[in-house]
């Protein structure tokens, strides 16, 4: 049987959430998946990067990672969506990726995708919980099934004890306020468990 394919999908203005997606795509590799990172289309006017050193430096650094689109979720197994907070919200970008998914969703191409979430805010409780909760509120509506870390592992108390998906908090200089160590274990188990949950959907669809 070929390997699971693994999408994992973020927004990052300044590495954060690339930075989980990165610690994703390696516990999706462990785990024996075939994985690509993929961003979502920026809708911040130029200038604004441009006029921002930390956003523009990022900007740089992905340049090279391929835009998300619709296609690539139909082709995926699992996706794993990583996005700041925003007002204890996605961010205004991710939600309008999503929104493009409506014809994929009208065609059933996204029921059972096998889903988890990510986020960041810039402190421990700037509504982390409910952007991970607001982002799968989408998911159940494309008859995805979420498959939310809970406390299946002891490095998720280290991690912050986020039972819907890994978070962090960011300091003013976009540093990651926790235990960088314990973060990446609590992503990287948090990835893993998304592979064997897809890999026993696929199993059991195959009959």
């Amino acid at each position: 049987m070929s390997k699971v394919k693994l999408a994992v999908v973020y927004y990052s203005s300044t590495g954060t959430n690339y930075q989980l997606a990165r610690w994703a795509e390696e516990g999706g590799k462990e785990a024996g998946a075939d994985v690509t990172i993929y961003k979502v289309q920026e809708i911040l006017p130029e200038s604004v990067i441009e006029g921002d050193k930390a956003m523009k430096a990022h900007a740089e650094t992905t340049k090279n990672i391929p835009v998300v689109t619709p296609d690539d979720i139909v082709a995926a197994d699992a996706i794993i969506f990583s996005t700041p907070t925003r007002f204890g919200n996605i961010a205004s970008q991710m939600k309008q990726f999503l929104d493009t998914t409506g014809g994929i969703w009208f065609q059933g191409k996204t029921v059972n995708k096998v889903v988890s979430a990510m986020t960041s805010a810039q402190n421990s409780h700037g509504g982390q919980e409910a952007t991970i909760l607001n982002l799968y509120t989408t998911m159940y509506h494309w008859g995805a099934i979420v498959v939310a870390p809970g406390y299946t592992d002891p490095v998720l108390f280290a991690a912050g004890g986020n039972p819907y998906g890994t978070s962090v908090s960011v300091d003013q200089n976009n540093k990651i306020r926790e235990n960088e160590n314990d973060i990446r274990s609590a992503v990287i188990h948090q990835a893993k468990r998304v592979v064997t949950v897809a890999d026993w959907v696929r199993k059991g669809m195959q009959g």
